[in-house]
């Protein structure tokens, strides 16, 4: 028997060696160093979900999967198999090892066979995605175990019941996204990519992962911070609560006991704290939670996560005008456009390291902010932003675009309603993974900001969707309609300008509104050897060499610091990084080549934060 399960394990790792031997990155478009050190073994083995910890009993199930394209009518699960992709790389992209387009007629079919860990197959087992786009069905040994429909949000499954005995299991998954063919929320992808239009990301493209929890679980937490009252609101939402249930929480500096209280279970209690560091982009202070749930005595479940103590709200100036401030001082908040693309993996980042890579050349650059654009991102990422102190106003994915009447001039606006006109369908999508996309990124701190419109690309229900929005998470502020249909409705006033610095009127909607540029710049050089394509690449207004682009940045700069005690609260510089055939980021889309040395823009950027402001 022993040499029986030793020939097993043996055929099993050969078996692994060969489909790691199959896989390499297609060799289409330019890649990041991340991506050619790039290992099919082990992509993304990082926990996941920094803000629930539960480490002991769980395993990434990233890796070599094999894959199928068949008709969109295709419902049975194939006999046969294409080859091997590499999860959690979209199917198009690059480091995939497959960069083939799917599209609406089409389904796309992914199968792993599996061994649970140990640790992993026993009591309750659930079955994690980070996020796949767009429909996706999951299948368990062959039976259909439920349907999720959303490209940003993370999902789960309870798959305990569907397991074989043993080890041993099958998971399959069908996936259809049709793309900018369909009314669902996308971001920038379209079927035939073009200008700021990028190329589809189909199918898983975060990681896949299970975890074991006992029959009753702590499923997720809700923390707010209160820093005028010194205090956290938490609620433990906990699954097959018992009426004696109790939910203990331990905070924690470093390994010092500040707090424990207790409190019930799916019930909204207060830990007052007070006298904690204030987080901020300058000191980045976070304090770390245990959460046990006790039953008669005896904890029967256990997580981390942790909080910041912060605010971010308005005040009027002396002018009059509305400020931004965070803990409740003005702060000039001023960062990039990051629309969080690869040229190697699309939506998802070589590795850890290469998503925590643009957080910290932000900071080096003398950034305070991160405008993220249309996307959301991994856990991980906001926690790199949490941890290395970095404010994000975070933006919805846009989806069934055009029939707006777009106004790009707040001081011209027109009587009237200029919403779309959506259908029951496309607005049902969107509210569904708004407030999916608004409760799972809750618990993190550097998140000061909901832009639910960009451009009036698919904007309805303006006043509507603002106050929903509000409602559901007054701890933050609502940027309504960044550059889009400019409405009395909202906390911020935002224009669009390209590519020089300009405000908005603050005599506008009776000045209720804070005054933001919420993208300008986009400054283009193209840098031989490291864009998309070798031409007709293009910027917004584009440069010969780097002196250039340097020089007129700083007359962006010198004109954006004018503004600031003219009433302007915020800016944002486009781009981050260059994406696709766009070529005005401060870096190259492989992340190989910073186009304005980091020392000279943290320099240059250190005076819009001195600036006086009464």
């Amino acid at each position: 028997m022993m040499k029986f399960l030793l020939f097993s394990v043996l055929m099993i790792v050969v078996s692994l060696r060969s489909l790691a031997q199959d896989w390499k990155p297609i060799d289409s478009h330019i890649l990041t160093s991340w991506g050619e050190n790039l290992s099919s073994d082990k992509p993304h083995p990082e926990y996941p979900r920094p803000q629930l910890i539960r480490t002991n009993n769980w395993q990434n199930l990233n890796g070599l999967w094999k894959y199928a394209i068949r008709s969109v009518k295709s419902v049975e699960i194939p006999s046969q198999w294409d080859g091997n992709i590499l999860v959690p790389f979209a199917i198009e992209s690059a480091l995939s090892g497959v960069g083939l387009e799917v599209g609406k007629d089409n389904v796309l079919w992914y199968n792993n066979s599996i061994l649970l860990n140990k640790l992993v197959n026993k009591n309750k087992v659930l079955l994690h995605f980070g996020a796949v786009d767009w429909q996706c069905d999951v299948f368990i040994n062959n039976k259909l175990v439920g349907r999720h429909e959303g490209g940003f949000d993370p999902f789960s499954m309870d798959i305990s019941a569907f397991l074989n005995k043993g080890n041993k299991q099958d998971i399959t998954i069908r996936v259809w996204d049709p793309t900018d063919d369909g009314p669902q929320p996308r971001g920038k992808q379209v079927k035939n990519p073009h200008g700021i239009w990028y190329t589809p990301v189909t199918g898983i493209w975060q990681t896949v992962w299970v975890e074991s929890v006992p029959e009753t679980y702590i499923a997720n937490t809700k923390q707010t911070p209160h820093l005028d009252k010194g205090s956290l609101s938490f609620q433990a939402r906990v699954e097959s609560s018992q009426p004696d249930d109790r939910i203990k929480v331990i905070v924690l500096d470093g390994e010092t006991i500040i707090l424990e209280q207790s409190g019930e279970p799916n019930t909204e209690f207060e830990l007052l704290v007070p006298g904690l560091q204030p987080w901020s982009p300058t000191n980045p202070k976070l304090y770390d939670l245990k959460i046990q749930l006790i039953r008669k005595g005896k904890v029967i479940d256990n997580t981390k996560s942790y909080f910041a103590m912060r605010k971010i709200s308005m005040k009027k100036d002396q002018q009059g005008i509305q400020r931004l401030l965070l803990n409740n001082e003005f702060c000039f908040q001023y960062g990039p456009l990051d629309q969080g693309w690869w040229p190697d993996g699309l939506h998802t980042a070589p590795s850890d390291d290469a998503l925590k890579y643009d957080i910290i050349k932000t900071k080096e650059m003398g950034f305070n902010m991160i405008r993220k654009h249309i996307k959301i991102e991994p856990a991980r990422w906001y926690r790199h932003c949490d941890s290395i102190g970095m404010l994000v106003w975070q933006d919805m994915p846009s989806g069934d675009l055009g029939g707006n009447h777009w106004d790009m001039q707040p001081g011209k606006i027109s009587a009237g309603n200029r919403d779309k006109e959506r259908s029951s369908v496309s607005e049902a999508y969107y509210r569904k993974e708004w407030k999916a996309i608004m409760e799972c990124l809750h618990n993190f701190p550097s998140i000061v900001m909901w832009v639910p419109f960009n451009e009036a690309w698919g904007q309805f229900k303006t006043k509507e969707i603002t106050e929903w929005t509000i409602a559901y998470d007054p701890s933050r502020l609502v940027n309504s309609a960044s550059g889009g249909n400019f409405m009395a409705t909202g906390d911020i006033l935002d224009i669009h300008n390209y590519p020089d610095a300009a405000m908005p009127d603050p005599s506008l909607f009776g000045a209720q509104q804070a005054l933001v540029l919420g993208e300008f710049g986009g400054l283009g050089l193209p840098i031989e050897g490291h864009t998309w394509q070798q031409k007709n690449n293009w910027g917004y207004q584009s440069f010969k060499n780097k002196s250039e682009l340097l020089d007129r940045y700083k007359g962006l700069i010198h004109d954006l610091s004018k503004l600031i005690s003219m009433g302007l609260s915020a800016a944002v510089y486009t781009q981050t990084t260059d994406v696709e055939i766009e070529t005005n980021g401060l870096m190259t889309y492989d992340r190989k080549v910073t186009k304005i040395p980091e020392n000279d823009l943290n320099t240059l950027h250190q005076t819009l934060y001195k600036v006086s402001v009464k």
